[in-house]
């Protein structure tokens, strides 16, 4: 595995709030699951530019729903999560989990 075969953390965080939504994933969503979740604050914006990045890997992909009056005209986007992001998941919670393994989070190391 070579360099950008692993995914950020903020990727993570978004694609692992994606797994975790049942139904319909649109931006809102995605961002009150990651905060709920997390217990974090996080930007909407950054949550939006997360997304369309996932989305030209090839990692998620996205839908537009009818415009409404209650949206002033405009659609919503809905997010679904992609074979290739599943897998970019998988082995980014993998690596994770290898990593983890007999990490020590009693002590802090001494030089």
């Amino acid at each position: 595995m070579g360099k950008g075969d692993y995914l950020g953390e903020f990727e993570l965080v978004v694609l692992m709030a994606l797994s975790r939504i049942d139904g319909d994933a649109y931006g809102m969503t995605i961002y009150d699951e990651i905060r709920n979740a997390t217990q974090r604050e996080v930007a909407i914006p950054s949550v939006y530019v997360t997304l369309t990045r996932l989305e030209k890997k090839g990692f998620v992909s996205s839908t537009l729903g009818e415009s409404t009056a209650a949206r002033g005209g405009r659609a919503k986007k809905f997010y679904q999560l992609e074979p290739d992001g599943v897998a970019a998941l998988n082995r980014s919670l993998d690596m994770l989990d290898r990593l983890s393994k007999g990490m020590r989070t009693d002590t802090v190391p001494t030089k």
